[in-house]
């Protein structure tokens, strides 16, 4: 069984921390899903991946070779991830049962902590997730950097 992360977005948006995520989980070997949402949300974080500098090799959902892809962009409420994911990453609230998250190396959970809303789906989250016995971390970027806070 993995750990939970709660990546409380206060300096940046998930875009910023995405990158550093994918590349650090791709380089420890895992298969990854990223789910949100929001469709458009996702074809948006498609686009901008191919764009930056370095390759990060990744495929929206629904594709005919996703068992392949080392990294694949989910809807919430699309069939599961075809490509076996090690690590899940999630975005805006998009949820994750006790027993998937048991079943993985690492889930990253990714907040907004500008949006009220968003905070309270996280906490909700983490009751939920380290009730059920899932290990979990809190991590802030409030003093500039990311830390681990206790």
């Amino acid at each position: 069984m993995g750990k939970a992360l709660f990546y409380h977005l206060t300096r940046s948006d998930a875009r910023g921390l995405l990158p550093s995520l994918l590349g650090k989980a791709l380089a420890a070997g895992w298969r990854v899903e990223l789910r949100a949402p929001d469709p458009a949300r996702l074809q948006a974080l498609d686009e901008e991946l191919w764009l930056l500098d370095g390759f990060l090799p990744h495929g929206m959902a629904g594709g005919a070779h996703d068992a392949r892809q080392p990294v694949l962009l989910r809807p919430a409420d699309a069939p599961p991830a075809g490509n076996a994911p090690d690590c899940l990453m999630t975005l805006d609230g998009a949820a994750v049962d006790p027993a998937e998250a048991a079943a993985l190396s690492r889930l990253c959970i990714i907040f907004d902590g500008n949006d009220a809303a968003a905070v309270e789906t996280a906490r909700a989250q983490w009751r939920l997730l380290t009730k059920s016995g899932v290990e979990a971390e809190y991590w802030s970027e409030a003093d500039g950097r990311w830390q681990k806070k206790a």
